[in-house]
């Protein structure tokens, strides 16, 4: 079998192309094939087989015809506009193969597009051109049948791919060297954009480190914000307890994920986080905004709360809760998009 999937390849690092990276993994491992096409610029282009970075929406429609697949995965997230959404058509009726569909973005249900779903519309139209979409959490799934959808074209699996760090990745030393000087340490981890509420973060280490005055925060990610955020950062008293890492490997912000004391992930607009899910596979408490689709465990605060996310950070820091750890990793949802491509 051969698998041609669409999406946004690393670096940077983010949650869709660690979904499609452990799909490959495993469809090799199963003895198929896959090919990728890069559907976002990678800041690193290195010529692995059977990877391609397109340039343009022309050479894009040539791998489409000229790559003969059994099926065509394409996947998206974040805001579903105009080119996302031609590519979709491009997709559902030039791609080779049975064609399947993801939608990443937990936030779709609540965007003026999927309140606005309906069979009748381009969108609804776009989407049937697809023999099966994969919704990432329920709520993607009702709004897919209100696009006209049958139910039995429509599987809920979520994109979370659970793995323990691997004991051969070693952490680079400046962040080993600032997480063996932080109680507690603080970690963020996702894009350098408006919507993760980097600076609320930043301000608030003020008050927390009154509290705790051996805590650190490191931020992990890339994005249109860092210089302006290194900017905040050096302007604070504070600026040796927060750390901006810049862009880090999966295999390492693993690490980071179980080392870690607390994840925060307070957002402006998000969905069913990825991080989120790997830091609670890994037994790391974590302070989110309540968006409405976070796991019952989380410690939710609403948005833009700069006093309540210090109120939970107290608490969690100063409980002596034990943290339960898993013992093997868990690839059961990769296993079953596997299982819906061999049907």
């Amino acid at each position: 079998m051969h698998v041609l999937q669409l999406g946004p390849y690393p670096p940077p690092e983010g949650g869709i192309n660690r979904n499609i990276l452990a799909i490959r993994e495993e469809l090799r491992k199963a003895g198929h094939r896959c090919s990728i096409i890069a559907t976002s610029r990678s800041t690193r282009v290195t010529g692995e087989p059977d990877v391609h970075h397109p340039r343009s929406p022309a050479k894009v429609l040539k791998l489409l015809r000229n790559i003969d697949s059994d099926v065509l995965h394409l996947h998206v997230g974040g805001d579903i506009g105009k080119r996302i959404l031609a590519l979709a058509f491009v997709c559902g009726v030039l791609g080779r193969g049975k064609k399947i569909l993801s939608v990443h973005s937990g936030g779709y249900p609540t965007s003026r597009e999927g309140k606005a779903a309906k069979r009748n519309s381009i969108r609804g139209f776009v989407f049937r051109r697809f023999a099966r979409v994969i919704a990432v959490n329920p709520l993607i799934a009702e709004v897919f049948l209100r696009y006209g959808l049958t139910s039995d074209r429509i599987h809920v699996i979520y994109p979370f791919v659970h793995r323990l760090p691997d004991k051969n990745v070693e952490v680079p030393t400046e962040m080993r060297d600032f997480r063996a000087k932080c109680s507690p340490m603080l970690l963020t981890v996702g894009l350098l954009e408006p919507e993760y509420d980097l600076f609320m973060q930043i301000d608030a280490m003020e008050k927390v480190l009154t509290e705790f005055p051996n805590a650190g925060l490191m931020i992990v990610g890339s994005g249109s914000l860092e210089n302006d955020l290194r900017e905040a950062i050096d302007s604070k008293p504070y600026r040796d307890r927060v750390f901006l890492t810049g862009d880090v490997k999966h295999k390492v912000t693993l690490h980071l994920l179980n080392d870690c004391d607390i994840l925060l992930r307070t957002t402006l607009f998000d969905g069913d986080a990825i991080s989120v899910r790997e830091a609670l596979f890994l037994g790391t408490p974590v302070i989110a905004t309540d968006n409405g689709m976070r796991p019952a465990v989380v410690h939710l605060i609403p948005t833009h709360d700069a006093g309540a996310l210090v109120d939970e950070i107290k608490v969690i820091a100063g409980a002596t809760t034990e943290r339960q750890t898993p013992t093997r990793d868990d690839m059961s949802n990769v296993h079953a998009v596997l299982k819906l491509y061999e049907a």
